[in-house]
């Protein structure tokens, strides 16, 4: 029948693989939300959610104190209607982090397990437009690595046939931006995409001052330039500039992207599926996106995005930040710069339960 007879919901702390800084904030830790979905057909999905060092026991709580116990005797196939449900429990908390990350966790473990059951991987279950998309880099970007590291960073992307590269932004003057993404353009040359990531460092002034000093660089995207919940900054932004305006990481509900495309103040969705509530809203937005003829290039989670990314017409890019080594049996799967959709049934997720066990938090 399909029915939930047990779900449960733990935490484990990953430690980052590199120092990660960027001109807002560091990434501390990964904090992985892990919630198990088992059926009385035998089948266990696993679901995962994230947050980058603080607010994953409040995750936990909402999760075992509201959330799972309402999954007890449901049909696990009922996806949509499953989402609904949790998302109406928490209509007080809702739209807001906390809520979707751990809608998320119960979301990705019933997409598993509707892929188990259809012994399908994800890629095609979710639409099946193809089997790998390109790839960038943004683990050699950082905002504290010295100029030659970022040329050298760049240099072994596009050596390695990724197509592009991107780089933190957000220093107190404007010229240092300019010398790091100047000395990385002339390494790489034209052909290679180059992006930059503001994480929501500047006011509307500012972005639009860089923005201008950075049009000579060709960038492929000016990312997070202001806060996400300044949607008119964006408006002006993006009617200033010929870069590619870039949001979603930040963005908790489809209602929001829809606000974004709209008014023209992005034409690059970054939706990431922790902080969206799941792969059921993910695609959604990817649909909407679809709609306004923009690209799809997610937000980090690239074990789980490249097969959402496989899966949609207008998936552009798979970000490169690999955090779940420590607890899978095997990594992403890189072919002639393109990451590579997994084949086995479910997310394509390989978990290392013992791994996982060792990195539990109590």
């Amino acid at each position: 029948m399909a029915r939930i007879t047990q779900a449960t919901a733990s935490l484990i702390d990953l430690e980052v693989e590199t120092v990660r800084t960027d001109a807002t904030q560091s990434f501390e830790k990964q904090e992985t939300i892990v919630v198990d979905l088992t059926t009385d057909e035998g089948l266990r999905g696993t679901g995962y959610s994230y947050t980058i060092g603080t607010g994953g026991r409040s995750v936990i709580e909402l999760l075992r104190g509201t959330l799972l116990p309402q999954l007890l005797g449901q049909d696990s196939r009922e996806v949509e209607a499953l989402w609904r449900r949790l998302h109406d429990r928490t209509h007080a908390t809702t739209v807001g982090a906390i809520t979707s990350l751990a809608l998320a966790a119960v979301d990705t473990a019933l997409w598993d397990l509707r892929c188990l059951r259809s012994n399908e991987p994800l890629w095609r279950a979710a639409g099946g437009f193809r089997n790998a998309v390109p790839l960038y880099d943004t683990e050699n970007g950082w905002l504290h690595l010295g100029t030659q590291e970022l040329v050298d960073g760049a240099i072994a992307a596009k050596a390695a046939g990724w197509s592009g590269t991107k780089i933190k932004v957000g220093k107190p003057h404007i010229a240092e931006d300019l010398e790091r993404l100047a000395a990385v353009r002339e390494a790489v040359g034209p052909g290679f995409d180059l992006m930059v990531d503001a994480n929501q460092a500047f006011t509307s002034a500012e972005a639009i001052r860089r923005a201008r000093a950075f049009e000579s660089l060709e960038l492929f995207w000016f990312e997070e330039p202001l806060p996400a919940d300044d949607v008119d900054g964006h408006v002006r932004l993006a009617a200033s500039t010929a870069i590619p305006v870039a949001v979603g990481e930040s963005m908790y509900s489809l209602g929001q992207f829809r606000d974004y495309l709209q008014r023209g103040a992005a034409t690059v969705v970054q939706t990431d599926v922790a902080r969206i509530g799941g792969i059921t809203p993910w695609l959604k937005v990817a649909h909407l996106a679809e709609a306004f003829n923009a690209d799809v290039c997610p937000h980090f989670l690239m074990e789980l995005h490249v097969s959402l990314v496989a899966a949609i017409p207008n998936g552009r890019y798979v970000e490169h930040i690999p955090q779940l080594r420590a607890v899978t049996n095997d990594e992403i799967r890189l072919e002639g710069g393109r990451a590579v959709a997994p084949e086995q049934p479910g997310l394509g997720i390989s978990w290392n339960r013992d791994a996982m066990d060792d990195r539990r938090v109590a």
